[in-house]
């Protein structure tokens, strides 16, 4: 008993408002192993001050302040840094966002997403696949009109058929990307070859690269070491000589029984395996062909957004990108025109807002810098040569098309007075 009554004065003091009941049901069993007294901790309310009373263990009053800290301060940090990384706002004067924007526009900019080409990419990607699995050469001829994506679509489907090699466990290709302008003769391509497949070969003045080429993949088998080569050459038309001997012999170097070569011609033409390998079609050895269609102007005008979008800044104006897409689209539907219209109409924009720099209303493209961008595009160099004519020669060529006009095919004596006539009384009008 006495030990008892011991007990309660300590027991009051520590908690004079709290009977033992109240203590056992709202007592923290956490607290009560991590404190090395056995004290119950008083019961604090949500609204209270994170600052504990001093018998409470300090790694509680540390956890307790930065759950209360991150709950009170967890929206506004959010919002804070959204706030501080903003998508940077349009500024015309600001030099180095117009430099962002002409680059993005530049035609030797590749965009890092190239859109609207899923499909080619996709197929000449398999035709590269079958031929790294299966260890057998093949040849591909990539054609379509200028500007329509065919050199961008190739370096994708290099880099993804790397990706898959690794992927797969299969040795990546040797990869030759050849531009066949750069060649001083068209015959030089085959000792370009010839030093990618067999780097430390000699060639002897007697034989040529051709030749050590055809031996290379004909006699010998070769060794399980070599790997495929990719070749990717470029403006493949450039190999049409009169005889067409280069061309031709480029395409057979994959018919070879040992040919290690998977090779992809690009050219504008599209009928130029037909035209001009006429015999591979008679050895069932006829490349596979892929078209690259010209661009649409829903295509164009995507293109055109991404590479916006890339630079943050998307400050063509809507109805003037669409003219610019509708133009080029029905012209050619080549992306490169369509870059370099949108590229002279942002240089509009800076020329004029150099002139009247405290004018912010010019800070966009509008669709009167679209219309004489394309102008300046497509102009024709008829139209040019007409307009540096005299005066005086402009309008007797304005009097033959009024006499064109008038459906008559031959001049007569009468005729030509006539013409003289009308043409002095223009010339006197004006």
């Amino acid at each position: 008993m006495p030990a008892i009554m011991a007990v309660k004065p300590d027991s009051a003091r520590s908690n004079p408002d709290s009977t033992p009941q109240k203590r056992r049901l709202r007592s923290d069993t956490t607290a009560a192993q991590d404190s090395p007294i056995s004290t119950p901790v008083k019961w604090k309310s949500p609204r209270t001050c994170t600052t504990s009373s001093p018998k409470t263990p300090i790694s509680r009053v540390e956890r307790d302040c930065s759950e209360n800290i991150t709950k009170s301060h967890r929206s506004p940090i959010k919002k804070l840094s959204d706030s501080l990384t903003p998508k940077q706002k349009w500024n015309p004067l600001d030099s180095e966002q117009m430099k962002a924007v002409k680059e993005a526009m530049h035609v030797s900019t590749a965009p890092p997403n190239i859109v609207c080409r899923e499909g080619e990419q996709k197929r000449v990607l398999e035709f590269c696949q079958a031929c790294v699995e299966q260890e057998k050469a093949g040849s591909l001829y990539v054609c379509g009109c200028p500007g329509t994506g065919k050199s961008l679509s190739m370096e994708k489907v290099k880099q993804l058929l790397f990706h898959w090699a690794n992927e797969a466990g299969h040795q990546q290709p040797n990869v030759l990307t050849i531009n066949c302008t750069s060649l001083a003769k068209t015959s030089d391509i085959f000792g370009k070859i010839l030093g990618e497949s067999q780097p430390r070969k000699k060639v002897n003045g007697a034989t040529s690269p051709l030749q050590h080429l055809q031996s290379l993949y004909s006699q010998k088998p070769q060794p399980s070491g070599m790997k495929m080569m990719l070749i990717i050459a470029d403006e493949l038309d450039y190999l049409i000589t009169k005889d067409r001997a280069v061309l031709h012999d480029l395409f057979m170097l994959t018919t070879f029984p040992f040919s290690r070569c998977i090779l992809i011609g690009i050219a504008n033409a599209i009928d130029l395996a037909d035209r001009f390998l006429p015999k591979l079609q008679s050895l069932n050895c006829k490349p596979m062909v892929v078209n690259f269609r010209a661009y649409s102007k829903d295509q164009i005008l995507k293109i055109l957004h991404e590479r916006l979008m890339v630079s943050s800044m998307l400050q063509l104006y809507l109805p003037a990108s669409k003219w610019c897409s509708l133009k080029v689209a029905a012209a050619s539907g080549d992306m490169r025109k369509a870059l370099c219209v949108c590229r002279s109409a942002i240089e509009m924009v800076e020329a004029e807002l150099r002139e009247s720099s405290s004018n912010f209303s010019l800070s966009i493209v509008r669709l009167d810098h679209m219309v004489v961008a394309l102008s300046k595009t497509y102009k024709s160099p008829i139209v040019d040569t007409i307009q540096s004519l005299p005066q005086h020669q402009q309008k007797m060529r304005k009097s033959v098309y009024l006499f064109q006009e008038k459906k008559m095919s031959f001049f007569y004596a009468s005729q030509i007075s006539e013409l003289g006539e009308h043409d002095e009384k223009s010339c006197g009008a004006s």
